[in-house]
């Protein structure tokens, strides 16, 4: 059993920044992969950015040079830095976790850019 806490959303300006935070706690050990997803209304909940083992990375192309994804493993925390939102950033991002068996979603926090 994994919990997945967010936090850092909120209504924001287009440019502005937001740094959204991912607290994870129960069985992190089994965690191989964490990350970032985001759903828009009317939209498939899509890949924002990725980590793997603390070390390999992938972000969605719409997101590359603004995002930056990492992680704080004496906090058990993942971090997703946003600079130069733009409005389409607009979306309930989901942290996500998984293992060999297993997957878990956060709630979902709530970020608004706007124009």
């Amino acid at each position: 059993q994994v919990q997945l806490v967010e936090s850092g959303g909120g209504l924001v300006q287009a440019g502005g920044s937001l740094r959204l935070s991912c607290a994870a706690s129960g069985s992190i050990f089994s965690i191989n992969a964490m990350g970032w997803y985001r759903q828009a209304p009317g939209k498939q909940r899509e890949l924002v950015a990725r980590i793997i083992r603390d070390r390999f990375i992938n972000y969605a192309d719409s997101v590359k040079g603004r995002f930056v994804i990492s992680g704080d493993n004496a906090k058990n925390t993942v971090y997703l830095q946003m600079n130069g939102l733009k409005p389409e950033d607009t979306a309930v991002y989901y942290c996500h976790a998984e293992g060999p068996h297993f997957q878990y979603w956060g709630q979902g926090t709530l970020v608004t850019v706007s124009d």
